[in-house]
């Protein structure tokens, strides 16, 4: 988390069971509120593998304790969702039920279950065929100042601008260049899209997702992100995530969005923010 360390305050805790660390929480403070890192989509407890039920418990306990000792008021909870924990542990969310935490915010994510996944519409069949007769394939590419041109152009549209600038994602892929990875469908030496992935554990999850007009006209896209998931397949992952679909503090659907995730064979997965009030 270090490349944005200047945009929060950080506050992550440790948690111990008399000298040995059993959790640890990334977490960020602003004003009079502790929260899961407000530069992280999800963060909850990390666990060790070795702690069961009753210690998470005392972790929330340990956890609200300390935050109304340090003048907090508030607590948010940005859950980790079960595809991305090693495990799919979920002990956290009977702790936030322990400490009175409120639901605050619920977004809904598209997840494709690769060892089981549903068929693809039939107008995705058809502009991956599309794709094909125009005769363009996704491969790696590490062209990335064109494809932050390409996502800016496109969320330019939306009146947005990316998360991350193309030194801040060359510095990420040099840490970590197994997890991190850009792959692109190039035609005639101009970038038509581009998907930015991350690897975890068993998930491999579209960061950001990319395509121009003309890229748009000939099925890039598609046959990029058909490809994307073909090779996640092949690599043994268990899942394919695409990101949430929702705006607003969760309130606002983007249906347009989540059809097209959807006709890859996509389903829903929500990610959860609690609320803890300390006063």
């Amino acid at each position: 988390m270090e490349y944005h360390a200047d945009r929060f305050v950080d506050a992550s805790i440790m948690f111990y069971e008399d000298d040995t660390l059993i959790a640890v929480m990334p977490a960020s403070q602003k004003a009079n509120t502790l929260s899961s890192h407000g530069g992280l989509t999800y963060g909850g407890l990390v666990l060790s593998q070795k702690v069961k039920a009753r210690a998470v418990l005392d972790c929330f306990e340990a956890l609200k304790g300390f935050s109304a000792q340090y003048g907090f008021e508030k607590l948010i909870y940005k859950a980790v969702p079960y595809i991305f924990a090693r495990h799919g542990t979920q002990e956290d969310l009977y702790g936030l039920f322990r400490v009175d935490a409120r639901l605050s915010r619920r977004d809904l994510s598209s997840v494709i279950y690769l060892k089981d996944r549903m068929k693809l519409s039939k107008g995705r069949k058809w502009l991956i065929a599309r794709a094909k007769k125009n005769n363009l394939v996704a491969a790696p590419s590490n062209d990335w100042e064109g494809f932050l041109g390409l996502l800016s152009g496109v969320l330019k549209k939306h009146d947005a601008v990316p998360v991350h600038t193309a030194p801040e994602l060359i510095y990420l892929s040099s840490l970590f260049p197994d997890q991190i990875s850009l792959m692109a469908v190039v035609h005639e030496e101009k970038m038509l899209a581009g998907a930015l992935l991350f690897k975890f554990e068993n998930v491999v999850h579209t960061q950001y997702l990319a395509t121009s007009e003309e890229g748009k006209d000939l099925g890039a896209l598609d046959c990029l992100i058909e490809s994307c998931i073909q090779k996640s397949q092949l690599d043994g992952f268990e899942y394919f995530s695409f990101g949430v679909s929702t705006e607003d503090q969760g309130q606002y659907l983007n249906t347009g969005l989540l059809a097209q995730k959807e006709s890859f064979g996509a389903r829903g997965m929500t990610i959860d923010s609690y609320e803890v009030l300390l006063k």
